[in-house]
């Protein structure tokens, strides 16, 4: 029996294939030396600017004076990424960076940490948190590896004090996206409903004592119910995957550009809005929220 070979490739194309290969691997480093530049220079400028001849206004700030700024960039961040424009979107990540920058030398100057090691803590984090990556644990869908990041959380020395499933959750983030944030992990835990329709029931339930409480006229009865009903409305959100910060943000939107109309429509007509009556008000709106809906279409 006589045993046959494929012809070995022609001597060109193997040539061909191997520049290929270092063309790819010297732009991939390029890339990485670039980035790499990009964010040492970022570090070194706001270094200087925190140094003896760098800026005044820099170097007075304190940890407690840019918690506002940094508040600030993450909703300019969060609108930029409403609007789609990438450009603006790459901009306002710029802004958003400088503020973790700027902490990170903040803490360099007191001898508690740097920068690097502010990357170096995350990468491993990431790591340890993606075993189903990272390691040998499977995850075949988004549940399972949000089950597995769970599980490696809760493992960490830091978390291990924890007491309760409700714990990590920031009580400075806003009432909504906490609200819905506690009552997933209340969900993981076991607790939670078994059907959509039981989560409305619950909002009806609710909006029938505020107007009880209403009928009353007890303004902290008022206050916890209507609590109550927002909560209830959270989870309602929450079963129907949907984002409560963003569908209130998309309505108060909505709203400003229909009471935008008005307040144009008025001007043209050469009236302000205390010279006109509410009914000439409510068509204007009706005639505002057609115009937004033909845009949306």
């Amino acid at each position: 029996m006589r045993l046959t070979f494929p012809d070995p490739p022609p001597r060109q194309s193997l040539l061909t294939d191997v520049c290929n290969a270092i063309r790819i691997s010297e732009t991939i480093i390029t890339g990485k030396m670039q980035m790499s530049s990009h964010f040492d220079r970022l570090v070194d400028i706001m270094s200087r600017l925190r140094s003896e001849d760098g800026c005044p206004w820099d170097r007075d700030q304190t940890r407690e004076s840019l918690k506002p700024y940094l508040i600030e960039e993450t909703y300019e961040t969060l609108e930029a990424i409403n609007s789609g424009d990438e450009s603006h979107i790459k901009e306002e990540l710029g802004d958003l960076l400088l503020q973790i920058v700027f902490h990170a030398q903040l803490a360099k100057e007191s001898n508690s940490f740097d920068i690097h090691q502010v990357c170096e803590g995350i990468c491993e984090k990431l790591v340890y948190r993606h075993p189903h990556v990272f390691g040998e644990v499977n995850a075949e869908s988004p549940t399972q590896a949000l089950a597995n990041w769970e599980r490696k959380k809760k493992a960490e020395k830091r978390n291990s004090s924890r007491r309760s499933a409700l714990d990590g959750v920031p009580k400075t983030m806003p009432g909504l996206l906490r609200a819905m944030r506690l009552q997933s992990k209340a969900a993981s835990a076991g607790f939670d409903w078994e059907r959509t329709g039981e989560v409305l029931n619950k909002v009806d339930e609710e909006l029938k004592e505020l107007r009880e409480a209403c009928k009353k006229g007890d303004r902290d009865h008022v206050e916890e119910e209507l609590g109550d009903l927002l909560f209830s409305l959270v989870n309602v959100s929450r079963w129907l995957k949907v984002n409560p910060e963003e569908a209130l943000a998309k309505t108060t939107r909505k709203f400003t550009e229909r009471f935008g109309y008005i307040e144009k429509q008025a001007a043209e007509s050469g009236k302000t809005l205390d010279e006109m009556t509410l009914p000439e008000m409510e068509k204007l709106w009706n005639e505002g929220k057609g115009r937004c809906e033909q845009n949306q279409d």
